[in-house]
């Protein structure tokens, strides 16, 4: 069985009294209660201090918790915020296209699927919520790349790696499919993933109309496309999702 780290073990152990006790707290306060010498919970503090995890009062000395923190927590409410108001539009677009619906944030250079919905009928499927899925070939990663600025930044300095035939790699071309998503208000990948799978994704976003995450479905191309095109009755409930789930995150515009 794998061993602990016992050096983040006992920087974890600080962030959690920083977080339950006084609002700051002395080095020699934190180093008694958790049993370490000071030496040891100095450094510790210190290199927790230059991840901006703590602050040190410059007056007192004593520590606090830091910014960072904060915005680690806010972007763990959001997602959560996010998977919240979408469950019941989700459920809905399921049931009205018949296909699987997935809801995805941008997260270390790809999409995190934070909510999958499965497709209405008996067959055999796998929950895909925590699973990465590439931004320059998905239609949730292409929507992700053409609203969000970091997701942009991101795929265009990432290999964007050959999936199918069918997949857009060169910088130029890339681009231009982005301002096509731009353009229309959803992405698409028709078998750029995955091989007789085609996919319709459009952005979901705030009340600060910033792009926060992207809703989409996916099926059989048979299925999702008809005579070479993509059905606009799914774009169409795609894109509905989308401005439901944006109102109610007071996107009130969408």
């Amino acid at each position: 069985m794998a061993r602990n780290i016992q050096s983040l073990e006992r920087a974890a152990a600080m962030l959690r009294l920083l977080a339950g006790g006084e609002r700051r707290l002395g080095l020699s306060d934190i180093a008694s209660t958790l049993g370490l010498a000071k030496g040891t919970a100095h450094g510790i503090l210190r290199t927790l201090q230059q991840e901006g995890f703590v602050e040190q009062d410059e007056a007192s000395g004593r520590y606090q918790l830091g910014a960072e923190l904060l915005r680690l927590g806010n972007s763990y409410l959001d997602v959560h915020e996010l998977r919240a108001r979408a469950l019941v539009w989700t459920d809905d677009l399921a049931r009205s296209s018949g296909e699987s619906v997935y809801l995805g944030v941008l997260h270390q250079r790809g999409v995190l699927i934070v909510h999958h919905v499965f497709r209405p009928d008996d067959s055999r499927q796998v929950l895909e919520v925590g699973a990465m899925h590439p931004l320059h070939s998905t239609a949730l990663g292409k929507v992700l790349s053409a609203y969000d600025p970091v997701a942009h930044s991101e795929v265009t300095e990432a290999d964007r790696k050959a999936f199918t035939p069918r997949t857009v790699t060169g910088e130029r071309e890339f681009e231009g499919v982005l301002d096509l998503t731009r353009a229309r208000g959803w992405g698409c990948d028709v078998e750029e993933t995955w091989e007789g799978v085609a996919s319709v994704a459009a952005p979901i976003h705030d009340r600060r109309r910033l792009p926060v995450g992207a809703v989409g479905i996916t099926g059989a191309v048979e299925r999702v496309c008809a005579d070479g095109e993509l059905r606009s009755e799914l774009v169409a409930a795609v894109r509905d999702c989308a401005r439901a789930v944006s109102r109610d995150l007071g996107a009130l515009r969408f």
